[in-house]
């Protein structure tokens, strides 16, 4: 029964909240991701109510729900106080709702993670707790793999059933959204729920190892961060490119690979391109990422956008038409991380609006997700920044006459792109790269493009580029 003891509070934190993200210049985040209600309350429980599942997974995907429970319990003082989410007019009984728990306190030991698909999986394990620094969104079971990116599956699936002994240490690399993350969570997953002697499994981001080490310097635990890492079975390090230019850190990671190594523990990095294409790298942390196995993962094709968007819709139990589908599919070419960033807009305004989407809709909600794609609104010097940025070398060196290879690559590779990603012609991309003649740029433009159709090295650095520059010109 409600004793309505929080409700002034719930009604305060609220308002404090929307105050905050007002000054923040997040307004319309705060309207959208916590539009909850308050139904009634007990002495330790607050329960409130949203309108959808589909909302109630992305708010508590998001964080927002603690960010509230966080608020309340200080405006209250009571730190025992836990929020009960409902979903409004689900044929749910209450009393079988569980209280929201926030990430540090303990989960119901019943709760059940998500079944691998049949390729993956050999036996299931459902009662365990879920891994605390795993998200249980990244399976095997909801990764799309397309042609491109089918190797980088199957060997990622290949580690997790067999690790320390398939291809250690393992490497995968590629832009940003493109699902290095979810093979690296999912490989964590699959041994957190297989194994059977209980695999210590340690996944962090490189930022986040400097970080400890700079923390274990301070308190002067330099012992025990060693020992933290060198007692783990499985070690995913996310985003080690991080560490590029870092050597002390870097030599901290070498000194943790080699205990690992010796203990035949399984090793999983992400990175965005090639190792061998950062220069500030200590040598024997290269050659020992090297020893193991490699592989890259590349932007979707068409074919894959499509399947990844139903599969999408089918984890939300959601249905669009199949016209809407393949217009986004065909709008956003960058990245998974876009992709599904688009559909989730989509599927939340129709949620909001209770309307059916159609294209033209989509093209009204998608704008700024498309405004931004059009190759007229990058510069060549954006273009010649980033390459110079990649590569080391300056402006005047990109331009110049040197025919070093240091330079004449880099400046090969730039031109291409300008070819490729604005609407100049040879002769106005030859000006801006120190007066060079149209047959020059066409050379140097029609090289490269052979590289990249026999080359997946090479493919792959392009695409690399190409987000970068696409990035760079948002920034």
């Amino acid at each position: 029964m409600s004793e309505n003891i929080y409700k002034e509070a719930w009604e305060y934190t609220l308002n404090e909240l929307h105050t905050e993200y007002i000054n923040s210049g997040k307004e319309n985040d705060f309207l959208l991701w916590f539009n909850m209600k308050y139904i009634s309350d007990t002495i330790d429980t607050i329960t409130i109510s949203v309108s959808s599942a589909f909302l109630k997974q992305q708010m508590q995907s998001k964080g927002n729900f603690d960010i509230v429970q966080n608020k309340i319990r200080e405006v209250t003082g009571q730190s025992q106080i836990t929020l009960k989410i409902e979903i409004e007019n689900a044929k749910v009984s209450r009393e079988n709702e569980q209280p929201l728990v926030s990430e540090t306190e303990e989960k119901p030991k019943n709760q059940k993670k998500n079944t691998p698909v049949k390729e993956t999986a050999d036996k299931i394990l459902v009662n365990k707790e879920k891994h605390p620094m795993l998200s249980e969104k990244y399976t095997f079971d909801n990764f799309v793999a397309g042609e491109d990116c089918k190797f980088a599956y199957k060997a990622s699936i290949a580690v997790a059933k067999d690790p320390g002994h398939y291809k250690n240490p393992f490497l995968l690399y590629g832009g940003s959204g493109l699902g290095k993350t979810h093979l690296m969570q999912a490989i964590g997953n699959y041994i957190y729920e297989n194994a059977e002697d209980n695999k210590k499994i340690c996944y962090m981001t490189a930022e986040n190892f400097a970080n400890e080490y700079t923390s274990s310097l301070q308190g002067k635990k330099e012992v025990e961060f060693h020992k933290k890492f060198r007692n783990v079975d499985v070690f995913l390090l996310d985003d080690i490119h991080w560490l590029n230019g870092k050597n002390g850190l870097q030599e901290q990671l070498f000194c943790v690979f080699e205990a690992l190594n010796q203990k035949n523990a399984q090793m999983v990095f992400t990175i965005d391109r090639p190792i061998n294409e950062w220069t500030q790298m200590n040598e024997r942390l290269v050659s020992r990422l090297k020893s193991g196995l490699s592989v890259d993962l590349n932007p979707p094709d068409y074919e894959t956008r499509v399947a990844i968007l139903k599969k999408k819709m089918e984890l939300m139990e959601k249905e669009i038409s199949s016209d809407v589908i393949e217009f986004i599919a065909k709008s956003i070419e960058s990245n998974v991380r876009e992709l599904e960033g688009a559909l989730n807009r989509i599927v939340e305004y129709a949620d909001l609006m209770d309307e059916e989407i159609t294209v033209k809709i989509a093209k009204d909600v998608l704008k700024d997700f498309l405004s931004t794609s059009g190759n007229d609104r990058i510069s060549i010097e954006t273009i010649q920044k980033v390459i110079c940025e990649n590569y080391g070398i300056s402006l005047s060196d990109i331009k110049g006459k040197n025919k070093g290879k240091k330079f004449a690559n880099p400046r090969m590779i730039a031109v291409y792109l300008a070819k490729e990603m604005t609407e100049f012609t040879y002769s106005e991309i030859g000006n801006e790269f120190g007066g060079r003649d149209h047959s020059t740029i066409m050379h140097a433009h029609d090289k490269i493009g052979d590289q990249v159709k026999f080359d997946p090295t090479m493919n792959s650095k392009i695409e690399t580029l190409k987000r970068e520059i696409k990035d760079y010109k948002k920034s």
